[in-house]
């Protein structure tokens, strides 16, 4: 690359590592090992899994949010004990790599984490059905240490509308919006990747908190949407919230983004869903295989990056890539140690370093602090929320 300085990305990294806002390697080792993680061992170098500790540390990774994500094909008490599950195993994960990993809940816990040479560890929970319609399901999903929620996963819950679903709210229904309140007094991150743009437009007029994107990139770029809307990217800087790019080819390409596209249609003529988490995984793997995607690359990254930026500000950007949560990532970003490569990218565009110091961390730093700040003046004014979803929406429980 024309202007490559690797060692004053190197340089950066030391002074602001990367904070990603997701990555699903809890699944993964659910579904590659039953949580076992002798069988499945970070330590470890050439896993099959795009994550491990070398990896990250080759990264310059120093803060994972992982997502305690559940499919879903799981509601009500499925979904919820499925969660807990996954919240076991991180804990797990942590506990079994005392020098290298260290559990953080709030912006101090992440920057003494560092004073050690340890990769910060947060949690977040993709999806509200996590929390099966219950504001005490969530309280106690905080206090195990998760630090957002995504509103929804690929489907509608019962009071907020998906990104890749038909909308049924316009947005947020009462009970959501009681979700949103609550979560800012619990100083929980209010996450809205995967929600429909009404429903991004719903939360950010209730928030009482900034909210994140985990791993969300531009619509404008890629017209997926999955993506962020410029006049919801243009509302962040008066929020004070950060959108985290993410490298998921099909939001990043047009070109793949066409290509998937192809594919849903070419699984549903065979009766399978797009929102069918499993099989629809399966049916796209083999039509990969005889109907080769395009590649996703650095430079569709580096484009939502400066997109971002020029909308919403280059104090409201970071990064969620979303290993472990797709087959394939571009090339360049294959897995966790690719990060350097995006910013090397950044910096031949320009991007001064405290631009890439922004975008690798300082900003999302800077979130969990106001996010944390505004519920201490939140829990001064008021209690726990004791709304419930069949009483503000007519819904059963």
């Amino acid at each position: 690359m024309p202007g490559h300085d690797g060692g004053r990305i190197a340089r950066l990294l030391e002074r602001q590592p990367v904070i990603d806002g997701h990555n699903d390697l809890p699944w993964e080792a659910r579904e590659r090992a039953g949580y076992d993680w002798d069988r499945l061992d970070l330590a470890a170098g050439g896993l099959p899994t795009h994550t491990d500790l070398p990896r990250l540390r080759e990264g310059g990774v120093g803060a994972q949010f992982w997502s305690v994500f559940v499919p879903a094909t799981l509601q009500g008490d499925r979904a919820v004990a499925a969660t807990l599950e996954q919240v076991d195993a991180v804990h797990e994960l942590v506990r079994r790599h005392p020098g290298d990993l260290a559990l953080a809940t709030t912006r101090a816990e992440v920057e003494a984490a560092w004073t050690t040479g340890r990769i910060a560890s947060l949690m977040g929970a993709e999806g509200g059905h996590s929390i099966d319609s219950s504001l005490g399901t969530l309280r106690m999903l905080h206090a195990l240490g998760v630090r957002y929620l995504t509103l929804t996963h690929n489907d509608n819950v019962p009071w907020a509308d998906s990104a890749t679903d038909e909308p049924v709210l316009g947005g947020l229904s009462a009970f959501g919006h009681e979700v949103v309140r609550e979560m800012n007094r619990l100083g929980m991150l209010v996450d809205l990747s995967h929600v429909s743009a009404d429903t991004m437009r719903a939360a950010l007029d209730t928030t009482e908190a900034p909210v994140v994107f985990s791993h969300s990139s531009a619509r404008a770029v890629c017209d997926h949407p999955r993506n962020v809307p410029d006049d919801v990217l243009a509302r962040l800087a008066g929020n004070g919230g950060v959108c985290m790019v993410t490298f998921v080819p099909k939001f990043v390409s047009p070109a793949v983004r066409e290509w998937d596209l192809e594919a849903t249609d070419a699984a549903a003529a065979e009766g399978i869903s797009s929102s069918d988490f499993r099989a629809y995984g399966d049916f796209t793997a083999a039509y990969r295989r005889s109907h080769p995607a395009p590649a996703a690359t650095v430079a569709d990254v580096v484009a939502h990056c400066e997109h971002v930026r020029e909308v919403a500000g280059i104090g409201h950007i970071g990064l969620g890539g979303d290993y472990d949560g797709v087959d394939v990532q571009p090339e360049g970003l294959e897995d966790v140690s690719g990060y350097p490569r995006l910013l090397e990218a950044l910096a031949d565009r320009g991007w001064s370093d405290d631009d890439l110091a922004a975008l690798t961390g300082g900003n999302t730093l800077r979130l969990l602090g106001d996010v944390e700040d505004a519920a201490a003046g939140l829990r001064e004014r008021r209690g726990p929320g004791l709304a419930r979803i069949e009483d503000l929406d007519g819904v059963p429980a």
